[in-house]
């Protein structure tokens, strides 16, 4: 967590759409860590494929891919998903993340 706010901006937001019924605001270190340990316990697998940056000015965009399994029932999903950063000052100030099932 120390590495991530050495190059944020003071203000950092992260929002977060699971794709599913879960968003979220984090502000500050303790937010992010406590999502970072809820995803931690939710999922025993969690994968990222077809990972791709794309960069515009101010604002870079990651698309993806992401494989997890269910702690609890081991139920296996596929989202697929887009984040969103933007800078300021030469660091990180936002960082949105968007998600959707993959149905079949």
């Amino acid at each position: 967590m120390e590495a991530l706010y050495r190059i944020v901006t003071p203000d950092f937001l992260w929002s977060f759409h699971d794709g599913l019924a879960t968003s979220k605001a984090l502000t500050g270190a303790a937010a992010i860590e406590e999502h970072l340990a809820g995803q931690k316990a939710l999922f025993s697998a969690q994968r990222f494929h077809e990972v791709a940056y794309h960069h515009a000015g101010e604002m870079s965009f990651m698309t993806f891919r992401v494989s997890e399994t269910v702690r609890a029932t081991g139920e296996q999903r596929e989202q697929r998903g887009i984040e969103r950063y933007t800078f300021r000052d030469g660091m990180l100030a936002t960082k949105d993340v968007y998600r959707k099932p993959i149905t079949p």
